[in-house]
């Protein structure tokens, strides 16, 4: 049996007088929508939920494999940070000097980064100096202002691109663009469903077999990981090619953006105090911990903590290298409130924010998804005709839909198609085979 004659069997369903409530009308509209999504997007968020896993971890993986570039033996004494980024010029002869990472604590390396023009974009070169005796650890390439190191670059890159260039970003753009549309539409067809108890709502059949208790796994897993599947949605669509771009327009028309502390200075500067002198100053002013002090450009050095962990401590002083005074800072409490929901999502998502807890809490999400399309597609093949592709809910449900209730949606549809392209785009994709298949089956009647 075909995909269509399937579909021309169903009885069709009564239509909705105008007194009558508005779900049964919307309902086929937003089951015929998860099952489009879930047919062919639920690849992509499997994908997207096990390249995901597999950075959550990644800062342990880390430390793990360059304990060497990363940890000394604590020692009696302490060189100067002059002392260190010189040795670390000599590493690295005719560099141009990015910024200096002064070890956080006694077993732990000091970094010195430089600027690497062999590759574009955010990556450096990083010596990785002994603060005690001055040895080079190592030198390694890295990434971005977290300075992630090369297998954590290398799993972020997996994670965000499949290592496919910018053309990859599509793939993960497109994965966060449909989950939250994908989770909500579950979401409310869970919630509404007649239910003889509540707590088939929130807990799965554990006896049984069948479709039944594949759909109670699916739904009651479905509404314990909503809200973390909304959160991943959204903070993964903030830096995404597209929607990025548009979140980025849209918090700088609305001065939402991160602050940054001054560097300009009145006046060239009469000199420079070095590394050191810089790094106290930054520290009388309380911005302590680790830091990263970023080389002056015709401006004034710059030392911005670094630590992204809860409480977030990213305050950030200019330093004049003529008299070695702050000149301005920049506290992270004086952040507009966006710019801190922004800095704590990011850090969320990375599993950053509150360190192991919040890397167990996105593990159990990514496998809660993934199970979750694994048991979607599970439910399609128990159903699926002898042949074909199976019968997706009925057509036309949207002619059934009170205006009051459609003239709404499509304005939203078309405005969260606008915002977020790759949604909107795949949408109209969705509704071509749609349409395609509606006209075969009224040729083949």
């Amino acid at each position: 049996m075909s995909v269509e004659e399937s579909t021309a069997r169903e009885p069709a369903a009564p239509p909705q007088r105008p007194n009558e409530p508005w779900w049964p009308a919307l309902r086929p509209l937003v089951r015929r929508l998860h099952f489009y999504a879930g047919v062919f997007v639920g690849p992509f968020l499997v994908v997207t939920a096990l390249t995901g896993l597999l950075y959550i971890f990644s800062p342990q993986l880390e430390q793990a494999l360059y304990d060497h570039e990363l940890h000394v033996p604590p020692g009696p004494t302490t060189q100067s940070l002059a002392t260190q980024v010189g040795v670390a010029r000599d590493a690295l002869p005719g560099a141009e000097l990015a910024a200096v990472r002064p070890a956080p604590t006694p077993t732990d390396t000091t970094r010195v980064i430089f600027d690497n023009p062999d590759v574009a974009g955010s990556y450096y070169r990083t010596v990785f100096v002994d603060p005690h005796t001055t040895e080079v650890r190592g030198v390694l390439e890295t990434y971005g202002s977290s300075q992630s190191l090369p297998v954590r670059t290398w799993l972020a890159q997996l994670h965000r691109t499949l290592h496919l260039g910018e053309v990859g970003r599509v793939y993960s753009e497109l994965a966060a663009s449909w989950l939250w549309v994908v989770a909500l539409g579950g979401l409310l067809m869970w919630v509404r469903r007649k239910r003889s108890s509540a707590r088939s709502l929130v807990a799965p059949r554990l006896r049984g077999a069948g479709r039944r208790r594949v759909l109670s796994w699916h739904g009651s897993v479905g509404l314990w990981a909503c809200a973390g599947l909304l959160f991943l949605s959204a903070t993964g669509l903030t830096w995404s090619l597209f929607a990025g771009e548009n979140v980025t327009q849209l918090r700088s028309a609305l001065s939402w953006e991160t602050p940054s502390v001054a560097t300009d200075l009145p006046h060239p500067p009469s000199g420079d105090v070095g590394f050191d002198q810089v790094h106290a100053a930054a520290i009388a002013h309380g911005v302590t911990g680790p830091v990263e002090i970023t080389a002056p450009d015709d401006g004034a050095y710059k030392v911005e903590q670094t630590e992204r962990h809860w409480p977030t401590q990213l305050d950030a002083v200019a330093v004049d290298p003529g008299s070695g005074q702050v000149v301005s800072e920049l506290r992270f409490a004086d952040h507009s409130l966006v710019a801190k929901l922004a800095r704590w999502g990011v850090d969320a998502h990375m599993g950053l924010l509150f360190g192991l807890p919040n890397q167990l809490v996105l593990a159990a999400l990514v496998l809660g998804l993934a199970s979750m399309v694994g048991m979607a597609y599970r439910m399609w093949w128990l159903r699926r005709p002898t042949r074909g592709f199976g019968a997706p809910p009925e057509r036309g449900a949207w002619r059934r839909v009170p205006g009051r209730v459609l003239a709404p949606i499509i304005l939203a549809v078309a405005f969260v198609g606008y915002a977020l392209p790759v949604l909107g785009a795949s949408l109209l994709l969705f509704l071509a085979i749609d349409v395609a298949l509606g006209a075969r089956r009224r040729t083949e009647v």
